[in-house]
């Protein structure tokens, strides 16, 4: 009797556990179901759009010379720029994690800094120093030096984990030191390469500002414009279809062509520091020219240029009375989305971390999918939705604050699951042992322990609120004016003066960011 007491005896915190585990699940559960649902809004207007308009008049939309010309636009600066992105990024993280190039912990902290630039800034500034840029060669040159950094971060950071054990091996047996390369490191880096491909290939698909200033057409400027000219006409929702299926088929290339191959190993690795390759003098020459020059295109021209313009405008174009209140719109819409996007990311990061099972997968990677379509599609599926079902909220903030919770919802996820993985359950599970209801266990322990991870992604989605333009553009209600949409309003009227003080605010305010990034590739790293 005694011996079966002992076998069925049950701690009190597991008791908790059992009796509360599936009354906190559920509630949470149907949180992230809420808010999955409301993440695949843009997808189902895609569908829906497409059933509702009819395959006859789909194919007339769709094969229009026009949507041709666009596709070809579109492919073409895709082909062309994330393998040019892959190339500088590849050369760059060498030489400034594998070589012996002088200041190279400088070039390193330069090649990330771009990102602190908005790309519809690269563009302005590239227009005000060559006002004839302008077409498929324009939107390479600009579109690689504003997404490089995507690519050059995770290169680095897979670069400075690396095994030197491994290339050594290879050097044993006599592998000459390019081969090494191309035989033993670069394959190693293939899933940074391809995520950080993936990455530029959607901002390139998504991007409006860039292009529009250097007048090249692509799908999101034509969807724009086609918004603008007839109202969400179906000429324009069928470019936001063709526009989707181009993100997916992205999506799906770079799953297809990830590969199954190992690139851990059992053990702690070798513990010896990497000895840089020597350059030697002829060879560290020509070596410097490339972050020197990428640094001047990259950083030299938007510093020049913003630098140039705020001389010319001298203090009248500080227009306080407008720059002001522009700046106060931005930081509370950015304030409150990036509370309203962190606090919807917390059932869903609760459950992939605490209940990790299939149908919670599938959940989390809803919101990873639909969130890579282009903001103009977000844009345009609120506008069909909320015009039919909630035209109370139609040109509101509420509708605004939901196109950046759509929109950026991955970035307060990711950090947010994070953060929850460093919490110890067996502090909640205590908790409710000792009394505590579930939701307080959950705030009172979970969320203070992951209280960095959280903090972290609601800096992610504040910032990249602040230079978000083609959403606000669409959906902000009247008299809204954001930094970007200020920005946007006087560079095209040509009046780039004026424009300046906007854009050197936002890259302040994006400083933040390209430094957090840039921490967390090396803080990943273990440097």
């Amino acid at each position: 009797m005694a011996a079966t007491q002992s076998d069925s005896y049950v701690p009190p915190a597991l008791r908790v556990w059992r009796r509360t585990g599936n009354q906190a699940g559920a509630p949470v559960t149907a949180a992230a179901l809420l808010v999955t649902l409301l993440a695949l809004l843009p997808l189902a207007f895609v569908i829906g759009v497409t059933i509702q308009t009819g395959w006859s008049t789909v194919m007339q939309l769709l094969v229009r010379p026009r949507v041709g010309e666009l596709l070809v636009n579109t492919v073409l600066l895709v082909v062309l720029t994330v393998p040019l992105c892959t190339i500088l990024a590849v050369a760059l993280a060498w030489l400034t994690e594998r070589s012996d190039l002088p200041g190279r912990r400088a070039w390193s902290l330069l090649a990330a800094a771009p990102l602190a630039v908005p790309a519809f800034v690269h563009s302005y500034a590239w227009v005000g120093l060559v006002p004839s840029l302008h077409g498929l060669f324009a939107g390479v040159l600009v579109s690689v030096l504003a997404y490089f950094p995507f690519l050059y971060l995770p290169a680095a950071a897979t670069l400075r984990r690396l095994d030197p054990g491994l290339e050594d091996a290879a050097a044993s047996l006599g592998v000459k030191p390019w081969a090494i390369f191309f035989r033993v490191v670069l394959p190693q880096m293939r899933l940074a390469i391809w995520g950080g491909a993936l990455l530029v290939g959607l901002h390139l698909l998504a991007e409006y500002g860039l292009y529009a200033m250097l007048r090249f057409d692509t799908f999101t400027t034509a969807i724009f414009d086609q918004f603008q000219s007839t109202y969400n006409g179906p000429a324009a929702n069928m470019l936001a279809v063709v526009l989707a299926l181009c993100c997916l088929s992205m999506l799906t290339l770079e799953a297809a062509t990830r590969g199954s191959a190992r690139y851990a190993h059992v053990g702690a690795g070798s513990a010896r520091l990497l000895r840089p390759h020597r350059l030697g003098k002829q060879a560290t020459v020509i070596c410097l020219l490339l972050p020197a020059l990428t640094a001047v295109l990259a950083l030299g021209v938007p510093l020049v240029t913003l630098t140039r313009w705020l001389i010319a405008g001298g203090a009248a174009v500080w227009r306080i009375d407008e720059i002001v209140p522009a700046l106060g719109q931005t930081l509370a819409l950015a304030a409150a989305g990036a509370l309203l996007t962190t606090c919807a990311a917390m059932p869903m990061a609760w459950l992939s971390i605490r209940h990790p099972g299939r149908l919670n997968r599938v959940l989390e990677a809803c919101n990873y999918i639909t969130s890579s379509l282009p903001g103009i599609v977000v844009a345009l599926a609120l506008v069909t939705i909320v015009v039919r079902i909630a035209p109370a909220i139609y040109q509101t903030s509420v509708t605004v604050l939901l196109a950046y919770l759509l929109m950026f919802l991955p970035r307060a996820l990711i950090s947010l699951r994070a953060g929850i993985a460093q919490a110890p359950v067996e502090l909640e599970n205590t908790a409710r042992s000792l009394g505590r209801s579930p939701g307080r266990a959950f705030w009172a322990i979970t969320m203070r322990l992951s209280a960095p991870g959280a903090a972290a992604g609601a800096a992610l989605v504040f910032l990249a609120i602040t230079n978000e333009l083609t959403a606000t553009l669409l959906l902000a209600p009247n008299g809204t004016h954001t930094l970007a949409t200020g920005f946007w309003a006087f560079s095209s009227e040509i009046d780039y003066a004026a424009a300046a003080p906007y854009a050197l605010i936002m890259v302040l305010l994006s400083l933040p960011l390209t430094w957090l990034l840039y921490s967390q590739s090396k803080h990943l790293a273990g440097r």
